[in-house]
């Protein structure tokens, strides 16, 4: 199906493909949705970021020892 005719799909239904409602939701809600949405993908990446450090240590401490 062309991206053309997914996405004027996806506008006559008034949904996203994540499901988040582009008709019913007012301006603040959506920011504050986006707002909690960024909040959530910060923790992850600094999660994964610390994570990677780990290993990475890790991994030196395992070629030099």
């Amino acid at each position: 199906m062309p991206l053309t005719s997914t996405v004027t799909g996806h506008l006559r239904e008034g949904t996203t493909p994540a499901g988040a409602s582009v008709a019913g939701e007012s301006a603040a809600e959506e920011l504050s949705r986006l707002r909690r949405e960024n909040a959530q993908l910060r923790r992850a990446n600094e999660i994964l970021r610390t994570s990677a450090a780990f290993f990475a240590a890790a991994e030196l401490d395992r070629k030099i020892g």
